[in-house]
């Protein structure tokens, strides 16, 4: 320790201890509290926010460790080789305890004479009974890609009188790798020439290693933030590609009595998850009958949303081949399976022939179409229905309101007053999404409206 850093008290004494001690006591306090917090905090190791978190709080700990270690040396005064039986009295100080990774040395110029303190034996892995290694045996300790830094650090010390501070890697005799900080001083004769060198070393490897963590876990939560805003803009637009690209309304057969006006939209989650794969659609089919469709895939992201197109591909295909509905849900199950593509979660399939004014329609696991006539609701029962001029139909797939709210059903049908007096399918879908605009929705949903035309 350099003579004029407590040039306010006689030479080898400790400095007070009443404020030293405060600060101690209040630091302690500190690090019982954080790593109370860490020990309880959820270790998820497949969840890069928990490991980022855990990692910092890991990195606080070590840094007011390492606080409490530093003002304890500052209470406790120098430590010495000679001293360090009586310190570790007093302290309570063990190889391996915090008070161990900080070490001292002086190197006297005019003797080549070496003194190290105990804990800087401990540090280097060396026997505490030899000598302590001069300047010049100093790099055979040192981890041969950081020699030149430990020469250049000495040289700039001894010769040009600047103060020491860097770090470099030691090799212990048992070969293992410690990182450590030096700190250090030249000190000046009566003539103003370097007749000594005094230098602290703290081993700073759990310190760094604790660092290393935070930044590869803030990298790699990073690099997943990225990617899962690359596959969420990339499911978003390919979803625009696949579902049907009309918008407003729009009449299906394109002319005739009996008509359906079709409108309908897809919802993000309000929540900002991935895009799953609800899916809408309306298509002529031969004869003037009408395919009317809503369903969702297991799943989210760009591989269900592209399972999607096939599934809307599938559909498209049975139902122009003349496929019924019930039959048609049936094949795409399979189509699913044996393509080990995402499972099926639900699916509506509804057909309407205008010539008879019928639907004929089939669900796997989802709900029923809602039916709304002259101001009310109900939901319809498999497998027909005669509809009239002025119905309008309702399907929708199951996100539409939180999963511990249940079924938007009975909020559907409460709307019926205001969809009966729709003056067309458009006018009906603004009144869902006003319905359901405030919902904190957790998943993606669909709502598709068909009003009869006379």
């Amino acid at each position: 320790m350099p003579p004029h850093v407590f040039a306010d008290r006689p030479a080898g004494q400790p400095p007070e201890r009443g404020p030293v001690d405060a600060l101690i006591s209040q630091t302690r306090r500190l690090l019982g509290d954080v790593d109370a917090v860490r020990r309880e905090s959820v270790s998820d190791e497949t969840n890069p926010e928990a490991r980022w978190q855990r990692a910092l709080y890991e990195l606080a700990v070590h840094q007011l460790s390492d606080l409490d270690r530093h003002l304890a040396q500052l209470r406790d005064g120098p430590t010495t080789r000679a001293a360090l039986p009586e310190q570790r009295a007093v302290t309570g100080a063990q190889p391996g305890s915090l008070l161990s990774r900080v070490g001292s040395a002086e190197w006297n110029l005019l003797t080549d004479e070496a003194r190290w303190s105990g804990e800087l034996y401990r540090i280097l892995g060396r026997d505490p009974a030899a000598p302590a290694l001069t300047l010049d045996e100093l790099p055979a300790v040192v981890h041969a890609d950081d020699q030149s830094k430990l020469t250049a650090m000495v040289t700039d010390c001894l010769i040009d009188g600047k103060p020491m501070d860097g770090e470099f890697r030691v090799v212990r005799p048992d070969e293992s790798v410690r990182t450590v900080h030096m700190m250090g001083e030249p000190v000046l004769d009566a003539d103003g020439s370097t007749a000594a060198m005094w230098a602290v070393v703290r081993d700073v490897s759990e310190l760094r290693r604790s660092q290393r963590a935070v930044s590869e876990t803030r990298d790699s939560l990073q690099r997943q933030r990225h990617i899962a805003q690359t596959e969420h803009r990339l499911a978003v637009e390919l979803q625009e590609a696949v579902l049907p690209p009309w918008r407003g309304s729009l009449r299906l057969p394109h002319d005739g009595p009996g008509g359906l006006d079709v409108a309908a939209r897809h919802l993000p989650s309000s929540t900002g998850a991935p895009r799953g794969g609800d899916w809408f659609d309306a298509l002529e089919l031969p004869g003037g009958q009408t395919l009317l469709t809503v369903g969702g895939l297991t799943g989210h992201g760009v591989a269900v949303t592209s399972a999607m197109a096939m599934v809307l591909g599938a559909v498209r295909g049975m139902a122009l081949c003349g496929t019924p509905p019930d039959e048609l849900l049936g094949r795409l199950d399979h189509l699913l399976t044996a393509s080990a593509q995402p499972d099926l979660a639900s699916a509506l399939c509804c057909r309407y022939d205008p010539a008879a004014r019928t639907l004929a329609w089939a669900q796997a696991g989802h709900p029923a179409p809602l039916l709304f006539r002259d101001g009310t609701g109900r939901a319809l029962t498999p497998p027909e229905e005669t509809l009239r001029s002025g119905d309008v139909l309702l399907l929708h797939t199951g996100g539409l309101t939180p999963r511990h709210a249940g079924p938007a059903t009975d909020r559907l049908l409460a709307l019926a007053p205001r969809l009966s007096a729709a003056q067309d399918a458009h006018d009906g879908v603004r009144a869902v999404l006003d319905e359901f605009a405030a919902d904190e929705r957790e998943d993606d949903a669909c709502v598709l409206i068909a009003r009869i035309d006379t």
